[in-house]
């Protein structure tokens, strides 16, 4: 069957669309009263991941409530480490924990690539948005780029430096590279578990791109993505690497559709860059702080800047938490009136 709205799809090919596609990254979450009510009913972050029904319950509200033309499955990108044999817990307000972290080659014990089945829960809970989506808008799949993950795993937390993943490039550059090739293989495998689920789309988080130098995010980050995007070939792929600013000429060559942008890239800058990409973005999240006036002008502004280049809007990051609903519903109403 196919779907009612393949706005997002088409432009993911490059395909001229009656308007813009939006939806937004963090769409699934915080900012929805009605997600809330289903979160305070759990233990926590994880159980809502790990139940099925329940995640993909969250993954529809902003489709219902928002007017988004894209689903993303409700999830996290540590679900790979956690399968690799390196748990994580998600402490409300601070952020991501690892008990155990990766410093040296003993700490590599009971580390493995991930078997992709151990994350069951992620394919069930797509199977069950899909049906319950009923070909209305297409649904993301997702997953984090290996740099990123590397990084979560060796700090072992959120951190402003990410000095102890940046230590281990600098003095031990072989286990980086060896843990860096087990996260790799085992997010292949994992999203194209995902896309035989039913996911449509793909997209890779490489939130902590811009904290290495050109020469290191090369040699660290995207050659590992550039393996992704090259294996994962029977759906778009979507490549979104916060503050690569620096890399974007690299990313032309990359097997990937769509690039995302985030709020610090001009649009009018890398359209010359990437021709051949569909660009995704890019407005500041912050700009939703505004008043709804300020919002459709912030909007007319970033569309605008995109112009008749093959384009998905989105905020350059996630929603803010403590955004109300009522002016994310204005950016997303803005674009589909303004690019008509």
């Amino acid at each position: 069957m196919s779907l009612k709205n393949d706005l997002l799809l088409r432009a993911a090919r490059g395909e001229k669309t009656e308007r813009t596609p939006i939806w937004l990254m963090r769409q699934a979450g915080r900012i929805l009263p009605e997600y809330r009510a289903v979160r305070e009913r759990l233990s926590g972050f994880k159980e809502l991941v790990e139940t099925p029904e329940l995640a993909a319950e969250v993954t529809i509200q902003p489709v219902d409530l928002l007017g988004v033309d894209a689903a993303i499955i409700f999830s996290d990108i540590l679900v790979v480490p956690d399968a690799m044999g390196l748990p994580y817990e998600l402490i409300e307000k601070v952020g991501p924990r690892f008990e155990k972290t990766i410093r040296s080659a003993s700490d590599m014990d009971g580390i493995r690539i991930a078997d992709p089945d151990d994350i069951s829960y992620v394919y069930d809970a797509i199977k069950i948005t899909k049906k319950a989506l009923n070909d209305r808008v297409p649904l993301i799949g997702f997953s984090g780029a290996p740099w990123t993950l590397f990084a979560y795993m060796v700090e072992g937390g959120g951190s402003k430096t990410f000095s102890e993943p940046k230590r281990m490039l600098f003095q031990n550059p072989e286990l980086a590279h060896r843990l860096l090739d087990m996260i790799t293989e085992s997010t292949i495998a994992y999203l194209k578990r995902q896309v035989e689920a039913g996911t449509d789309l793909i997209q890779i988080f490489d939130s902590w791109a811009g904290i290495l130098a050109p020469d290191y995010y090369r040699e660290f980050s995207l050659k590992y993505i550039k393996r992704i995007c090259t294996a994962i070939d029977t759906v778009p792929v979507t490549v979104f690497a916060k503050g690569a600013w620096f890399a974007l000429e690299d990313m032309a060559d990359l097997d990937c559709q769509t690039i995302g942008l985030d709020w610090n890239m001009d649009a009018t800058k890398v359209r010359s860059i990437l021709p051949n990409k569909t660009l995704q973005g890019n407005l500041d999240p912050c700009a939703l702080y505004g008043s709804f006036a300020d919002i459709k002008k912030e909007t007319r502004t970033m569309l605008d800047a995109f112009g008749d280049h093959p384009h998905i809007a989105n905020l350059g990051h996630g929603v803010y938490p403590d955004t109300d609903p009522e002016k994310v519903k204005c950016f997303i109403e803005s674009v589909k009136e303004l690019s008509a």
